[in-house]
């Protein structure tokens, strides 16, 4: 059995409590990884192309209230 198999099954054991438990750290720790890689990518540049398209669409008054 696999280490990740043996983790599925100790999750799938889990009280209800628990699992709710484990669900919002999982969660957490996955929004602080998209957290990083944004900032990663917005300082490198990568996301550059977002503004620059922004910025079109608002000189052409193509932007709705939200």
């Amino acid at each position: 059995m696999s280490k990740v198999e043996e983790i599925k099954e100790a999750i799938d054991s889990l009280p209800e409590q628990e699992y709710k438990e484990l669900w919002r750290w999982f969660t957490e720790k996955d929004w602080e990884k998209w957290d990083r890689q944004l900032a990663e990518d917005s300082e490198s540049g990568k996301l550059a192309f977002l503004v620059k398209e922004a910025l079109e669409a608002k000189s052409q008054n193509k932007l709705r209230e939200l």
